[in-house]
């Protein structure tokens, strides 16, 4: 062995290591420098331009986001901060890990994987995503929803009672538990365990649906007794009117939090002072 390392020497060639594999050997012979050729020129890259896109966006000549296509209902390609972007993980090269070598290089990024598998749903998982945009659109929906019962609320018991949304809660300390000024034969405490309870028991059977359409839009004699939505394009036409609904609600409701919490007044309080 020795003799063929001074062989390797003299003669510039390099023996592999025997002990991992001693039926082969690389041999690189340096009897003289060679020029690498020089590098390509690069090319001119021309400019990509996005095309334009006719399907109504949130901000006319905005660029709708790639994974936001516009087949969901009431995509307007409104992603600033990309949150429903699906997830992608980098994937690395093995680390050279040798004890023989002097510095051992760490893996570079060899390209980018996108997780398709989607995990078996459960009641306490039904989604594969914290992040995805099925899962968005049902809490936006939901919180659609609680806003417009909120606003509808709000409104008329202001209209009703004169107290302002935002009060309600420390005449019903102060006077008992009531709905619309007429008195309830149960404790406040009692109707917050009532409330518990019952929203409770639909939020499980809910989540006890996998299917992510039926989690949203349940229909059946309970939730569609008029069978509004059995024509296809009915389904679609009243899907976006909530959806519509739902976003304006949201804001409305926004509104009034921030005017309770600058002026004290409730929403038809506040728009009485403009005839004074």
């Amino acid at each position: 062995m020795a003799t063929a390392a001074a062989t390797s020497y003299f003669f510039g060639t390099r023996f592999s290591n025997p002990a991992q594999n001693p039926s082969r050997f690389q041999a690189f012979f340096n009897f003289g420098t060679k020029k690498s050729p020089p590098p390509p020129k690069p090319k001119k890259q021309e400019a990509k331009v996005k095309p334009k896109t006719d399907r109504l966006v949130w901000l006319p000549g905005a660029q709708p986001p790639e994974w936001l296509d516009g087949s969901l209902v009431g995509d307007r390609g409104f992603d600033p901060f990309g949150l429903a972007k699906p997830a992608e993980y980098l994937q690395f090269d093995f680390d050279s890990l040798d004890q023989n070598l002097a510095k051992n290089e760490a893996g570079e990024v060899i390209g980018t994987r996108v997780e398709t598998t989607e995990v078996k749903p459960t009641p306490f998982q039904p989604y594969s995503e914290v992040f995805g945009l099925q899962r968005f659109r049902e809490c936006e929906l939901i919180h659609g929803r609680w806003a417009m019962l909120g606003t509808l609320g709000a409104l008329a018991v202001e209209a009703l009672t004169g107290v302002a949304w935002q009060d309600a809660g420390k005449v019903e300390l102060v006077e008992g538990s009531s709905y619309l000024g007429q008195p309830l034969p149960f404790s406040l405490t009692t109707l917050i365990w009532i409330e518990v309870i019952v929203i409770g028991y639909i939020e499980f059977q809910r989540n006890a649906e996998l299917d992510p359409e039926k989690r949203i839009y349940p229909g059946g004699k309970f939730f569609d007794p008029l069978g509004l939505t059995n024509a296809p394009e009915e389904k679609e036409r009243l899907q976006l009117a909530e959806i519509k609904h739902s976003r304006l609600a949201m804001v409305a409701f926004l509104i009034f939090a921030i005017q309770a919490a600058v002026t004290g007044k409730g929403p038809i309080a506040f728009i009485a002072t403009f005839n004074k």
